[in-house]
């Protein structure tokens, strides 16, 4: 998830988010989530905060607490995409082709 300062108008809401976020997975145990943060990905366009889930390679926008929340129960736990909130897919519109897996 990006957490810097041109994701949102509110200084310091990004990591805010980020934080309540690993709230939200640590109080699910059978929960296998490593989460990190980064400064910029530099895709949002002022639709931020970003957060990408792997190996899905999800890309959803306009991240905040309530958006954290459907994202770690529908999709983190019930393996549902959150389909409002995505704006990219890692293999559709990308510059090249993803890596075939061994």
């Amino acid at each position: 998830m990006c957490v810097g300062p041109r994701c949102t108008s509110t200084e310091g809401r990004a990591q805010a988010v980020f934080e309540r976020m690993g709230e939200m997975i640590d109080a699910r145990p059978e929960l296998a989530v490593k989460r990190t943060r980064t400064h910029c990905m530099v895709a949002c366009k002022f639709e931020g905060p970003v957060l990408v889930v792997y190996p899905e390679g999800v890309w959803y926008q306009r991240v905040d607490e309530a958006a954290a929340a459907r994202i770690v129960d529908e999709h983190l736990v019930g393996g549902r995409e959150v389909a409002d909130l995505i704006f990219h897919r890692l293999g559709l519109g990308d510059t090249c082709e993803p890596e075939p897996k061994p």
